[in-house]
């Protein structure tokens, strides 16, 4: 496979300097123009600021782009049609020669398969409501593919109680940074229990080297709750949610198009409410990663 890396990257590997994995499917469709070009940047901004290297990831011009130019990254934000790419996808955008953002599952496995050990994402895909046939590749791609990932939980879109479970039948360990529960994405909250609260990034790194020394191949999630000045409140959130589900059944939305579409109408119900959440928990979870991979002291 011929990866590509932009300058930054490339010496951080040939040094072997802490890297962070960074998706790209949040810069062309998690979050509206510009400010996803202005978020992707104040991401890697702030993995430097902790002494790490950002590595965002994508596929360019049909091949893995471990860590993108800053005109890749308005190329991928601007108001254009990019491809979402997910695992499945990965054969058919490289034969292609075409591009596209990666989500969570593509971006894990290309980042693993070059090294990078730690990802920062802002919520993981999962078990979507209504049909529990319907799960994202995001799961089994964290169920086998052993790095540190950093999150806000499952977006609050998805059912979590199935999330969860199906994360505990597949022996993903999860863990909560600073807290006792499994954080719903723009909620701090979702009365679901972690494996194990951590409260420093020496815990994190023990618990990554015992799961090494056993040989086991399943991520470990770090789940990190969105800072509380930007949490949305419960009861809008219940609200802006019903009445986003409910319209996308009447639209026959489902699928993958479901997840982008209520993350659309909750922005659009809360006055941009979530756009601001998603970028605090974004920034959080890049920052906690960075420190994560400083302490283990390399990709």
């Amino acid at each position: 496979m011929n990866f590509r890396y932009n300058p930054e990257t490339a010496d951080a590997i040939e040094r072997g300097l802490p890297l962070v994995a960074l998706e790209s499917t949040v810069i062309a469709h998690g979050l509206p123009f510009p400010r996803n070009l202005e978020t992707a940047r104040a991401i890697e901004i702030a993995v430097r600021a902790e002494g790490a290297v950002p590595a965002t990831i994508a596929v360019i011009d049909g091949h893995p782009s471990i860590g993108l130019t800053d005109e890749e990254l308005e190329y991928l934000a601007g108001p254009r049609e990019v491809a979402k790419i997910s695992i499945r996808d990965l054969p058919l955008s490289l034969s292609s020669g075409s591009a596209g953002a990666t989500t969570v599952a593509s971006t894990m496995f290309l980042a693993h398969r070059v090294g990078i050990n730690v990802f920062a994402t802002g919520g993981i895909g999962g078990v979507h409501r209504g049909d529990a046939m319907d799960i994202s590749a995001d799961l089994p791609v964290l169920a086998s593919t052993p790095m540190i990932t950093v999150c806000a939980g499952a977006k609050v879109v998805l059912d979590l109680p199935k999330t969860r479970e199906w994360l505990e039948t597949h022996g993903v360990c999860v863990l909560g940074w600073k807290t006792d529960e499994f954080p719903a994405f723009y909620a701090r909250t979702s009365g679901l229990k972690v494996d194990g609260r951590v409260e420093s990034v020496k815990e994190v790194i023990e618990i990554a080297r015992s799961r090494d020394t056993l040989g086991m191949e399943s991520a470990l999630l770090v789940t990190a709750p969105v800072p509380e000045s930007e949490e949305i409140e419960a009861d809008l959130l219940e609200e802006v949610l019903e009445t986003s589900l409910s319209e996308s059944v009447e639209q026959g939305i489902s699928g993958k198009e479901a997840t982008p579409f209520l993350l659309s109408k909750l922005s659009e119900l809360t006055e941009g409410k979530t756009i601001d959440c998603n970028v605090a928990l974004l920034l959080n979870n890049a920052r906690i990663a960075s420190k994560i991979a400083v302490g283990l002291g390399g990709k």
